[in-house]
């Protein structure tokens, strides 16, 4: 089967598109025939070892797993002996971070792991990105707390992350600012912001509205700067360590002091996350930002492009070309 794979951590130059043997199964495994998949920040991270102690999990000196992804979206092409829940022709979806492997046109995966049947009225593009970005932005939310009626502020708004934010958050009822670039007002506006800030025109960190929670979905701002915007008791969450990891450390400390906290969240990735997104996608309530499509044989110009910073949502990978 072709695949992307690389044995050396460095920049997208490192991968390439080529021949590999097709994963086996066990008995309690899926076989996937993936349709598509997505090239976004957490592949990015794994293949360049940055920052560098992501090795510790994937091999110090070399990566122990050569074929990246963690989204897909595909059809069942076989099961272990062991597996009721799916069976050879299903639509399914979901996400594989640390086995990895999507970036491939077959896919073994655990029938118990972050899989699901795919949403209907929904494409396999459509479906592929539905997990990265969303479950980061769902570990937040809950993270935070977020309820109906509070005010949240996202920053980075048009990224994966950012873009699942604010729709999670309508569906929870919070009162939505997002930041974005001016040229991006209205698709943020149309994925149901209430209000929307030009970055590019003001700086948000000045902006005289108070937040129950500010998610930078980008992790280019710090607590000190955005502590001014956070009501009493209020919540800073961001997508990023931040200098120092302190986003890391001042979870541990700002609690002490009663007021103004920084939380962070270790997202989960299991079958019930994969159900939300699959019943959230099939509801329309929810639905990722798709930018570019690329084909698997130019996986390299997507890492490029996703490095660049520039994205608006996602960025899939077509590997089975739709009809």
């Amino acid at each position: 089967m072709k695949a992307a794979v690389h044995n050396r951590y460095g920049p997208p130059g490192v991968v390439r598109v080529t021949e590999v043997d097709k994963p086996s199964i066990g008995d309690q495994d899926v076989l996937v025939r993936v349709h598509a998949t997505t090239v976004n920040r957490t592949d990015c991270a794994y293949r360049a070892a940055s920052p560098f102690f992501v090795r510790i999990l994937t091999g110090l000196a070399r990566p122990r797993r050569t074929v990246l992804g963690t989204e897909y979206a595909g059809v069942v092409d076989s099961v272990g002996s062991g597996v009721t829940s799916f069976r050879a022709g299903d639509r399914v979806f979901g996400y594989n971070e640390g086995q990895f492997g999507t970036h491939a046109e077959y896919l073994s995966v655990s029938h118990d792991g972050a899989i699901a049947a795919m949403p209907d009225g929904v494409t396999f593009e459509e479906a592929a990105p539905g997990t990265e970005g969303s479950h980061y932005a769902l570990a937040f939310l809950d993270k935070a707390g977020i309820r109906p009626g509070q005010d949240v502020l996202v920053h980075g708004a048009t990224g994966a992350i950012g873009s699942a934010a604010v729709q999670l958050l309508k569906h929870r009822g919070a009162t939505v600012t997002a930041v974005c670039g001016g040229a991006h007002m209205e698709l943020v506006k149309g994925l149901g912001a209430d209000r929307v800030v030009d970055h590019t025109a003001q700086d948000f960190t000045r902006d005289e509205q108070s937040y129950d929670a500010v998610f930078d979905a980008v992790g280019k701002s710090t607590f000190g700067h955005c502590k001014r915007l956070l009501k009493p008791g209020g919540v800073y969450l961001s997508s990023d360590l931040g200098p120092w990891c302190q986003n890391l450390l001042l979870p541990l400390v700002t609690p002490f002091f009663r007021g103004r906290k920084v939380k962070f969240p270790f997202p989960k990735q299991n079958q019930e996350m994969a159900r939300y997104f699959r019943d959230l996608m099939e509801s329309g309530e929810f639905r990722p930002v798709i930018d570019r499509r690329y084909p698997l044989e130019e996986v390299v110009d997507a890492y490029r492009y996703v490095e660049a910073g520039q994205k608006t949502g996602n960025v899939v990978i077509t590997v089975v070309p739709p009809n």
